[in-house]
C-alpha cells in the first residue's frame, strides 16, 4: 500500500466543463474533512470527493446523479492501491450534459490522472516504543535512530539522569533497532515495546 508524499492537482476540460482534481495525504477522518473543506470551491457547481483510511472510507456525489462521481473517485484510489488519501474533484459546468457514463469517466478519469501524477511513498507499519538512556549515551542513540529510515523520534523527556525518547519504529525492523540500541549503550538503555 502507498500514500501520497504531498498534495497533487490535475485539471482537464471535457465538453466545456472544467474538472479540477486535488489529492493529498491524510491521517484521520478529521483531516479528510479539513482537506475536503480546504480544496472545495464554493463557486463551482460540484465538489465531489472520496477518501480512504484503512477499512474506513467515504464518498460524496455533491448533487451529481447517484454513483456517478464519488464512487468512481474512490475506485481510482483503490485501483492504485492508495491509503490515507483524500481526493476532491471540482466541476464547473460548461453547459453540455455528459450523461451518467460520461460523468463516471470524467470524475473517475480526473481522479485517476491526478493520482497517477502524484509522488507516492510506501506505507510502513510502525509501532510506538520508548527508549530511556543516560546523557552519556543520548547523542549517539539519537544519531543512530535518525540515520534509520522510517524511525521517528516523536518526543524527548529529560530527567536528572538522562532522557526518555518516545519513538515510532518500523515493525519489520524492531528487533534490529533494539539490538543496535542495546549494543551502542552496552545494555544501559531501557527499551519498552508495546505488549
Amino acid at each position: 500500500m502507498y500514500t501520497l508524499e504531498r498534495v497533487e492537482t490535475f485539471e482537464q476540460e471535457i465538453k466545456k466543463s472544467r474538472f479540477l482534481g486535488v489529492a493529498g495525504p491524510i491521517a484521520s477522518e478529521a483531516a479528510a474533512k479539513d482537506f475536503i473543506a480546504a480544496h472545495s470551491d464554493l463557486a463551482a457547481n460540484h465538489n465531489c470527493w472520496a477518501w480512504r483510511i484503512g477499512q474506513s472510507y467515504r464518498f460524496n456525489d455533491d448533487g451529481e446523479p447517484s454513483g456517478t462521481a464519488g464512487k468512481p473517485i474512490l475506485q481510482a484510489l483503490d485501483g492504485q492501491s492508495l491509503d490515507n488519501v483524500a481526493v476532491v474533484v471540482t466541476r464547473w459546468f460548461g453547459g453540455i450534459l455528459l450523461g451518467s457514463g460520461g460523468l463516471v469517466r470524467a470524475y473517475g478519469g480526473t481522479a485517476a490522472s491526478c493520482l497517477r501524477a502524484a509522488a507516492k511513498v510506501p506505507i510502513v507499519a510502525a509501532i510506538e516504543a520508548s527508549i530511556t538512556c543516560g546523557f552519556g549515551d543520548l547523542a549517539l542513540v539519537q544519531a543512530r535512530l535518525a540515520a534509520r529510515p522510517s524511525v521517528n523520534i516523536m518526543a524527548e523527556t529529560f530527567g536528572a539522569d538522562g532522557a526518555e525518547l518516545a519513538v515510532t519504529l518500523p515493525e519489520a525492523d524492531v528487533q534490529d533497532i533494539v539490538r543496535m540500541v542495546t549494543d551502542i549503550t552496552s545494555g544501559r538503555a531501557v527499551i519498552k515495546l508495546p505488549d
